[in-house]
């Protein structure tokens, strides 16, 4: 068995935890961490137009990848510890969404935590990355709440049944 973990900041601790409850001693456990590629991008683009070109020395986007690499290895390193157990760890860069559902193409399980607004229940408890994996992933999917789960009384509910029309 195959389990891909999606390692983000914040969330990441919730789904190790499930893997190590739900994957089976033999799996093979891969703590995946994607970092967007337009990161650098962007830095390079604000630096360009708000202080025009000519001083590459000065720019920041070669130390915003160095930065976004070093923290990914860090987080990757405490997911591992937090796992306790033999895995692979994966760093990949690109669009998120589509790397993670990528990265999920062989496996047999992946693990996901609710990013999303969390304090209104519902569609939106899904950030719009982790919405286009849980539609997208080529495997089952087991979404975590990186939280304690809500209570049944969070359940509104059921809206009144309207009137049924007369019978001719």
């Amino acid at each position: 068995m195959a389990v891909v973990v999606w390692v983000v900041e914040g969330t990441w601790p919730a789904c190790v935890d499930a893997a190590r409850r739900h994957a089976a001693a033999d799996a093979d456990v891969v703590l995946l961490h994607v970092t967007p590629s337009d990161l650098p991008e962007v830095a390079h683009g604000v630096f360009a137009g708000l202080l025009g070109r000519g001083h590459r020395e000065r720019d920041p986007g070669d130390r915003v990848e160095h930065l976004a690499a070093d923290s990914a290895e860090q987080l990757l390193q405490a997911a591992a510890e937090r796992l306790g157990r033999p895995c692979t760890r994966t760093e990949r860069s690109g669009r998120v969404e589509r790397e993670v559902v990528a990265a999920a193409e062989d496996a047999d399980l992946l693990i996901l935590a609710r990013d999303g607004d969390r304090t209104h229940l519902g569609p939106h408890s899904l950030g719009p990355a982790s919405r286009f994996v849980v539609d997208h992933a080529p495997c089952p999917v087991l979404l975590v709440w990186p939280e304690p789960a809500p209570g049944l009384a969070t359940i509104p509910p059921p809206p009144p049944h309207p009137p049924h029309p007369p019978h001719h």
